[in-house]
Parts: structure tokens; sequence; C-alpha cells
């Protein structure tokens, strides 16, 4: 992989997104897309996806070191046996289809599943609550699992699909950013094998890695200042906001 000139003004936007990896991790869920989009215009897709999962791993852990003690296992043994089958299809997909198809297939996943959360959390006359399951369905966990480890694969996308999942579950904001956490640190690690056969981490692409280190490290740090400071309903409401902008930015993508 071949990082291209980069100009001032775009190292301003890559320390500022570097900066929002660190905050989506410990903060504010679903900016993820929005930074790996940044970093797509200025390098491309496919090297954007190498020098991002780098910072992903550091942003993860902040986020564990911070929330581990929040952790909710049971989720994550009904999603990783499906996310690992989904990392397996990305990887085989990639080469296969072209930047543009891929991230607009995702903002189309994004957005159903947001639809399918927002018809759940509809109004209804049962006294039940019908914006939460009990425990995860099977086929929830299976689907949520397998487009993750897609997404993630192919554009490190799967931040959104987690957090739609996570909200489903109803899990409050500590448990939410602790689960997460976690899953994401055990997901990026599996992940990085197969970046490197691909070819798409390298000497070049992690000397990008320790420029942007300290603007990741910076906003992991506001993230976990940020979590304390904001109610649970604003932090599902950023969350489902930003889930749909980042969505509507991979459909439209040019």
């Amino acid at each position: 992989m071949i990082i291209p000139h980069i100009e001032p003004w775009q190292w301003a936007l890559l320390f500022l997104s570097a900066t929002c990896v660190g905050l989506a991790k410990t903060g504010v869920p679903g900016l993820s897309v929005l930074f790996v989009a940044v970093f797509s215009d200025i390098l491309s897709a496919r090297a954007a996806t190498g020098v991002v999962l780098p910072m992903l791993i550091l942003g993860d852990l902040f986020a564990v070191s911070s929330y581990r003690k929040h952790l909710v296992w049971s989720h994550l043994w009904r999603l990783f046996p499906w996310t690992i089958l989904g990392v397996l299809l990305g990887w085989l997909a990639l080469g296969k289809i072209n930047d543009l198809w891929s991230s607009r297939l995702i903002g189309v996943i994004l957005l159903t599943m947001l639809g399918f959360h927002l018809w759940r959390k509809r109004p209804t006359d049962s006294t039940d609550n019908p914006a939460a399951f009990t425990h995860a369905p099977w086929w929830l966990a299976a689907l949520t699992g397998i487009l993750a480890g897609f997404c993630t694969m192919v554009a490190n996308a799967a931040g959104p699909v987690m957090s739609l999942y996570l909200l489903a579950m109803q899990l409050p904001k500590l448990e939410f950013m602790g689960t997460a956490a976690v899953f994401f640190l055990l997901l990026n690690w599996f992940k990085v094998p197969f970046m490197l056969n691909l070819g798409m981490i390298n000497s070049t692409s992690l000397q990008l890695n320790l420029w942007l280190a300290p603007a990741v490290v910076l906003g992991a740090l506001t993230g976990r200042w940020l979590a304390r400071k904001i109610s649970q309903r604003w932090f599902e409401y950023s969350t489902l906001a930003l889930t749909a902008l980042a969505a509507g930015k991979l459909i439209f993508r040019h």
C-alpha cells in the first residue's frame, strides 16, 4: 500500500478524525463510519481500512481499561461464532466488490437495522416494553454477528451494527460501553492476520499510525470524560442519529 502525498489541510482532517476514533471508543458510539469515510476520501477505501485498524485497537485498549467492569459476557458468547463467519465472508469479498458498492451495501444494511430498531420502539397499547428483547433471539445474534464481521472486514464499519444490537438489548450506558469495548478489542485483533495477508497493514501504514496515535489518545481521554456527563437518553439518541448519518454517507458516496 502506498500512502499518497498528504496536504496540510488533509493532515488536519486526519488528526480530527483520529481524535474521533478515540472519542467513539470511550464516549460517543456511532462516530466510527464518519471517520472511516474521511480516511477513505483522503487515502482510498482499501488503504484507509489498513490505516484505521491499528488506531481502533489503540482506542479499544482505552475503552476496555475504562469500562471492563461493566462487561456483559452473555452477549459476546452469542455473537462471536457468527462474527467470525462474517469476517471470513468479508475477507473473501475483498477484491471482488469495488469500494463504492461495498459502501452502499453497508449503508443499506445499517438503514435496514435502524428501521427495525425504530419499529421495535414504536408505541403500542401493550403494557410490555416493545423496545427490548429479554435476551437476544438466536437469529438476531446470528444476523448481527455476521453483519458486524462482514462490515468490519470490508470497511471497519461494524460500530453502528453493534450499537443498534446493544440498543435493542436495552443495555444501560456503561454496560453498553463495556460490552462493546471487549467485543471490538477481540474482533479487531482477530482481523490483524487477514489485513497483513492482504497487505493492508504494512510499514508505511504503521508510520502514519504513529503520527496519528496522540490524537487517538486525546479523543479517548475526552470521550471517557464526556461519557460521565451525558444522560442515558442523550446517549441513545446520539447513537441513533449518528448511525443514520453514517448510513446516508455510505449510500450517497460518489
